[in-house]
């Protein structure tokens, strides 16, 4: 079947692939900033209270008290920097990488505070550590959440190149 325009000229059809080259580096614009979206508020929102964010790590019960209190201090400036990173997009297959390991923890640790009976929140943006008596934890979300950004940081990982980036600058004339 040929496909012809108003005037009765053939059309030129236009691949799928053609198609998905064209559109990927936009989706993956699109992902790596709503990845860095995700990353400077959960940062952005520990980092005026790192001691809470300690006490939320170890609220999970997988570390020694005092290496979740140091990884809990920690973690709210890796995710403000894999926010910046992913804003700008410099090494955006790296803090993609980086990205998905993290969610990858998050999923583990949600599922074996779940599995384990525990009653926390997961201090995902804040707040955190064990709930208030009568409170119950709501952890499908959080998995879903975190499943559904992994797979996000996945489709960077295997297509970095992104538009409205300085790797886009950087690497001008390299092949994608």
């Amino acid at each position: 079947m040929r496909n012809w325009t108003s005037d009765g000229r053939r059309q030129t059809p236009v691949s799928i692939a053609h198609r998905w080259s064209d559109l990927r580096p936009w989706l993956g614009t699109l992902a790596r900033l709503g990845l860095a979206a995700v990353w400077l508020v959960a940062g952005g929102s520990k980092v005026g209270d790192l001691a809470g964010s300690g006490r939320a790590v170890a609220a999970f019960r997988l570390m020694p008290a005092d290496a979740a209190r140091l990884v809990g201090a920690a973690l709210p400036f890796v995710e403000i920097a894999l926010g910046v990173l992913l804003l700008v997009g410099l090494a955006t297959r790296l803090a993609a990488a980086v990205s998905a390991a993290l969610f990858a923890i998050y999923i583990v640790g949600i599922a074996a505070a779940w599995a384990r009976g525990l009653s926390i929140d997961c201090g995902c943006f804040g707040g955190g550590g064990q709930l208030a008596p009568g409170q119950h934890p709501n952890y499908a979300p959080d998995i879903l959440r975190d499943v559904g950004l992994l797979l996000v940081a996945g489709f960077l990982v295997i297509w970095p190149r992104t538009r409205l980036a300085l790797d886009e600058w950087l690497l001008v004339g390299e092949a994608t």
